[in-house]
């Protein structure tokens, strides 16, 4: 399996905000924000596995600015960095107006993916080749988090539940 460059899998997702995507006040939902920022990650991790992939994990999402119905909104994403079947992806969200042509930062995530196979258990994955001083940051910092959250996992216990329906007899 050989390696791909970070550049392979980064996209841009743009949308123009809609009435259909705010609450009465003419704002964005935020919810609305997330769904994109979530698409855009999976976008990312499947160009890269060319898997199924599902999200594991969302940082915390600050939302630095509004956005307003009519805004155009960009979601920037890219692999930061991948271990043996999950990634990090980078999402930023910006918001042009296209009235006045201002560009504002709305907020960032990280997301964690996991590929997963035909059977739906974690496959191996190509390794990331940063391009750049800034994909190398990237990668480092993204691996600092990845042993956070390594850390935060473990200390949790995670049990499958069983899944029971019951099926009651009409009378």
């Amino acid at each position: 399996m050989e390696a791909k460059r970070v550049s392979e899998s980064r996209i841009e997702l743009t949308q123009v905000m809609m009435p259909e995507h705010s609450n009465p006040a003419g704002n964005v939902h935020g919810g609305y924000i997330l769904k994109m920022v979530d698409q855009a990650g999976a976008i990312v991790s499947a160009r890269h596995t060319h898997r199924n992939c599902v999200t594991a994990s969302v940082d915390r999402m600050d939302f630095i600015s509004p956005v307003y119905v009519g805004n155009l909104v960009f979601a920037k994403a890219s692999i930061n960095y991948v271990a043996h079947s999950s990634l990090e992806v980078g999402v930023r969200i910006e918001a042009e107006c296209l009235i006045t042509g201002t560009h504002t930062h709305v907020g960032s995530a990280y997301l964690s993916f996991v590929a997963l196979d035909e059977d739906d258990k974690p496959v191996k994955i190509p390794e990331i080749i940063p391009e750049t001083e800034e994909d190398r940051r990237r990668y480092e910092e993204a691996k600092r988090r990845r042993e956070v959250r390594l850390q935060k996992v473990r200390s949790h216990k995670h049990r499958q539940q069983p899944c029971i329906v019951r099926v009651e007899k009409l009378k």
